[in-house]
């Protein structure tokens, strides 16, 4: 794959934006195609709106001449490469491959012999070779392999994570053939530190849902793990830490309020969905999983029901302040986050709900509960803390000495008679 070849990033999310700048970074002329123009106006004035690239990553790019983002189609002709990073959500509980699909129709308008096409977004195998390669010739008039060639390699961004990043994290990378897999192997060569090639896009699209159900299932064993022990009277964390200590056979998990994101929330439905369709069978671990995490909102609303009762007050008319409302640490990013849920559970209750968060969009907050600052004012006046995501800007002493109940969800505010955790 030559260097200066143009590439198209269809989307510029928090996959699309970073990959397109690391193509740029590494020489390819890149243009980020994103249908909100919105977003567009805000990345050609250097306004980033993804935390893991900055203001001035963005700026630098620009002023390379060679990346721009756009909404025009025209914008997409005699690319060389095009990378379609779309969300892959759920509807009603079924995939909705709408973004993909959208995609593939705009880039086979542009496609032309010689180019080579790459779906990253995640989704249930089979998804490249059935949905995408047919839209693709249908569009084009090319034959798959032969005019042009295709493959798919799973997305691996960690919003926040400083240590494993788009570059240092192995990129799995396949083809519908075995040139197809090689000049993949090539484009993604020239951005990250190493490539895993696999032998189709079956497997790689298997990968990335194997990925994240494992996770999904160990997040679910210790979410519910964590509701008996406390129960029981015994301290969860506690017993994980000690857990932790063994140097073999056990991978550490913690329990929180629920999971977001796409990867957890969303992600092992669609290998779910596809066992029910193909083979009629259900895949237990999965489903239960969901089940388990699902309800995890649910059980820190109860948990503050409770706490509240002990003080003979009613959830009606409490003032609650939530610390975190994106999914994990460090981020802004909301999506499917849990925090969002209790924030709705505990309105529907008739609480005055208060939140902080140093990184999140107020956008995400509806307009029934309030967005503050997490000041000593605010701590006092609260009748319960609840911390549902572990941010570094909050002061956990400070929680801990001033609040007068604090329910931790993650394990992080100094403990005091005051403080109980999840």
């Amino acid at each position: 794959m030559q260097v200066g070849a143009k590439v198209v990033v269809v989307g510029q999310g928090y996959v699309g934006l970073p990959l397109a700048m690391r193509a740029v970074e590494v020489g390819f002329d890149v243009t980020g195609y994103e249908v909100d123009p919105a977003r567009v106006k805000r990345l050609l004035s250097g306004d980033s709106y993804i935390e893991d690239v900055a203001d001035e990553h963005l700026s630098a790019a620009l002023a390379t001449g060679r990346y721009t983002a756009s909404d025009d189609v025209g914008s997409l002709s005699g690319f060389d490469v095009a990378v379609i990073t779309v969300p892959t959500p759920l509807r009603e509980g079924l995939p909705d491959l709408t973004h993909i699909e959208d995609a593939a129709r705009v880039l086979a308008g542009a496609l032309s012999p010689g180019a080579t096409v790459v779906l990253e977004s995640t989704t249930y195998p089979g998804t490249t070779e059935e949905l995408l390669v047919p839209i693709l010739e249908e569009g084009s008039g090319l034959a798959a392999g032969t005019d042009f060639l295709v493959g798919y390699s799973p997305e691996r961004i960690d919003p926040g994570n400083t240590q494993w990043t788009f570059v240092t994290t192995p990129k799995v990378v396949s083809g519908i053939d075995a040139r197809s897999r090689a000049e993949v192997a090539a484009f993604y060569d020239a951005l990250v530190d190493r490539t895993v090639q696999v032998s189709s896009p079956r497997e790689a699209e298997l990968c990335k849902l194997l990925e994240n159900t494992f996770r999904h299932v160990n997040v679910a064993l210790v979410n519910e793990l964590a509701m008996f022990a406390g129960e029981l009277g015994i301290d969860v964390w506690e017993a994980i830490d000690a857990a932790s200590t063994k140097p073999f056979g056990f991978m550490r998990f913690t329990p929180g309020p629920g999971v977001g994101g796409h990867c957890l929330p969303v992600d092992p439905s669609y290998l779910s969905w596809q066992v029910r369709r193909s083979l009629g069978e259900s895949f237990r671990f999965v489903e239960l999983a969901n089940d388990v995490n699902a309800h995890m909102p649910n059980y820190v609303v109860r948990r503050i029901t409770l706490a509240l009762n002990e003080q003979s007050r009613s959830v009606r008319g409490a003032r609650v302040l939530l610390l975190g409302l994106a999914y994990k640490r460090n981020t802004g990013d909301a999506r499917e986050s849990p925090s969002l849920v209790v924030a709705d559970n505990l309105v529907e209750l008739g609480a005055e709900v208060r939140a902080a968060d140093p990184y999140a969009d107020s956008s995400v907050l509806g307009d029934v509960v309030t967005r503050v600052e997490c000041t000593l004012e605010e701590l006092e006046a609260a009748d319960v803390v609840v911390v549902l995501t572990d941010h570094d800007q909050f002061d956990f002493g400070v929680v801990s000495d001033a609040a007068r109940y604090v329910l931790d969800c993650r394990h992080v505010v100094p403990p005091r008679s005051t403080v109980e955790y999840l």
